[in-house]
């Protein structure tokens, strides 16, 4: 691998910090969607009595858990 360096010397730092700047972003968005994949998976396992006492049908679920708690219904 052929790493250009600028006049300053500074070239290596900054791509290097990009590269981890791309997988610092990668990795918060792994988390955030296996976050929303067990939020998803423990509300499909409510009944819907649980549901209803907690505002939520069931057919807003994959909304709740993709857009938190955004009011789905405009109120």
């Amino acid at each position: 691998m052929t790493i250009a360096h600028s006049a300053d010397g500074f070239a290596p730092a900054i791509a290097s910090g990009k590269r981890a700047s791309f997988f610092k972003a990668y990795w918060r968005t792994l988390q955030e969607w296996r976050r929303r994949k067990r939020a998803r998976a423990e509300l499909f396992g409510f009944s819907d009595r649980e549901l209803m006492d907690i505002g939520v049908t069931r057919g807003e679920i994959d909304y709740v858990t993709s857009n938190g708690p955004v009011e789905p219904r405009g109120g």
